[in-house]
């Protein structure tokens, strides 16, 4: 990295940090290099504090440190942006992040959809949508479609038409969405089980 520190008259740099795995934006502070090389030999995120007037280490009185997974200049040399995985809550008021808000996991057009699918269940009785007639039909009609996309899915695996076997798989994502919502599920959920498994 060729960082620019002379920028600012007092030789800081922005620093942005971001959840590595939610990609929420969890706070904003400041490093010099002396904050930048602690972060690099410690791997948790170290700022220079403008109000102490020293090096702060996030979390060394809380213990819910940063744990850097990795750091990127921008294109001016001149801003940082630190991939990290938090510790608990980042903000000193207990909020996830230092805009109050709730760190969760988010699929971007998936969660959309998700919001979407729960919208319909919610309103079921009064929603005239393919979504909602699939909830008033019950778990066991839900369940037999995720079914039968499953097996869409394979048959199409097995040929050599993309575009089909595309459309199957979407099919069946979609369902399997509805299915998790009539469990009372959502992506989240099957994420933490299988960042459980993770070695």
């Amino acid at each position: 990295m060729k960082l620019d520190f002379t920028k600012n008259t007092d030789g800081l740099l922005p620093v942005i940090v971001q959840d590595s795995e939610t990609k929420n934006v969890l706070m904003l502070g400041y490093m010099n290099q002396e904050a930048l090389n602690k972060t690099l030999e410690t791997n948790k995120v170290t700022f220079f504090s403008r109000t102490k007037n020293r090096l702060w280490t996030k979390g060394e009185e809380s213990g819910n440190f940063l744990k850097l997974v990795s750091i990127k200049e921008d294109c001016d040399n001149d801003t940082l942006l630190i991939k990290a995985r938090p510790a608990g809550p980042i903000c000193h008021t207990g909020s996830d992040t230092c805009w109050q808000e709730v760190n969760n996991q988010e699929f971007g057009f998936l969660s959309k959809l998700e919001n979407t699918i729960k919208e319909r269940k919610e309103n079921a009785n009064s929603e005239n949508s393919y979504i909602a007639s699939l909830f008033t039909k019950g778990i066991n009609k839900i369940a037999q479609k995720v079914g039968e996309e499953a097996i869409e899915v394979v048959i199409e695996a097995k040929d050599s038409n993309n575009d089909l076997f595309l459309n199957e798989s979407a099919d069946l994502l979609f369902h399997y969405l509805i299915l998790l919502q009539a469990k009372g599920f959502q992506l989240n959920d099957i994420v933490k089980v299988l960042q459980s498994r993770e070695k």
